[in-house]
């Protein structure tokens, strides 16, 4: 067993407090994720992923969602304004979108990497449906399995050459999901032969990625009582039937779909074979029940995440200006939101 605590943690604010410093020190999460709160200008913000890693005493994992569109935390006029990722891919068209995707996630990287954040909680392979609640439609790649398996692979590629790790989400699939799993729980009625042939038929090909981030939604057809991230039949079916293998987490644990106490959430979610243990909102009360019932790193989860973080590389080099003439001229000279 490790001395690190199966969370990732959010803090509160731009700047770390010394109390928060004392309180994560004691913590040891194995990661932090930063979100609009926490962010003012790339001195402020190169700074507090800096202080966060001092107060643990090492190079501890810097998550963000930096997907473009509306999910982006990093924005302008400091940082690139993209436009939704289903958009770009209608406005690239089937010949260029990939290249497209990759060019965006390269620059995307770069701006991640120069502010000390080395994991992005991206490439979605929910594939997309006429019913796909707003909340994700326009955050996805595409309505066929084809087109978002290649699109997740150009992200994670992009990514991954900019010294950034890639999360796939979510597993298993929440393409079917019709209602937003941030204010209640989905459910998807659909059968586990269309489930098979298009949910996680994306997924498997993007299966060897280092990290994936689990589903806050209910598969009737394999366990209809329990949300996939509490389901041990889901998580044991993410592992052997898609093939992933790469350290799994929660999607964040606060939100509205998932039933019950915090700490009892964090239980049920490793019981049920998650490794890491999401939390967000940066509230005190909450983490601290959150690290009693989430354990400690061990046995395959510890492996998972050593495997995950071994992946990190420095950026390979990138001409900005080319990227960008690339990108533009791939979409048609309309590259920002």
């Amino acid at each position: 067993m490790s001395g690190l605590s199966a969370t990732i943690l959010g803090c509160e604010g731009p700047r770390l407090s010394a109390d928060e410093a004392r309180f994560f020190a004691q913590a040891q999460p194995w990661g932090f994720i930063l979100f609009a709160r926490n962010i003012e200008d790339p001195a402020q913000l190169a700074a507090l992923t800096a202080d966060l890693r001092a107060a643990v005493g090492r190079d501890a994992p810097i998550l963000i969602d930096q997907e473009g569109g509306r999910v982006q935390r990093m924005r302008a006029p400091h940082w690139r304004q993209w436009r939704p990722a289903l958009d770009q891919m209608a406005q690239a068209g089937p010949a260029r979108a990939a290249r497209a995707m990759y060019l965006r996630a390269r620059l995307i990287a770069h701006e991640l990497h120069a502010m000390g954040i080395d994991v992005n909680c991206m490439p979605l392979a929910d594939v997309a449906r006429d019913t796909t609640h707003p909340v994700l439609l326009n955050r996805l790649y595409g309505t066929a399995p084809d087109t978002v398996i290649s699109a997740g692979r150009a992200v994670a590629e992009g990514l991954t050459a900019g010294g950034v790790l890639p999360v796939l989400k979510h597993l298993p699939g929440y393409g079917l999901g019709e209602v937003d799993s941030h204010l209640s729980l989905p459910r998807v009625s659909a059968p586990l032969a269309e489930l098979t042939q298009v949910d996680f038929a994306a997924f498997k090909p993007l299966a060897d990625l280092p990290l994936g981030m689990t589903a806050h939604i209910v598969y009737e057809a394999i366990d209809p009582d329990v949300p996939a991230t509490f389901s041990r039949q889901l998580i044991a079916m993410i592992r052997a039937e898609i093939g992933f293998e790469g350290a799994l987490m929660t999607d964040d644990l606060s939100m509205g779909a998932l039933p019950g106490p915090i700490g009892e959430r964090a239980a049920r979610a490793r019981a049920a074979g998650c490794d890491l243990i999401l939390h967000c909102n940066g509230d005190r009360s909450e983490m601290d029940m959150v690290l009693a019932d989430a354990g400690r790193l061990d046995g395959l989860s510890l492996v998972r995440c050593e495997a995950a973080l071994s992946q990190r590389k420095r950026p390979k080099p990138l001409d900005i200006a080319a990227a960008e003439a690339d990108l533009a001229d791939l979409l048609d000279g309309e590259v920002y939101g």
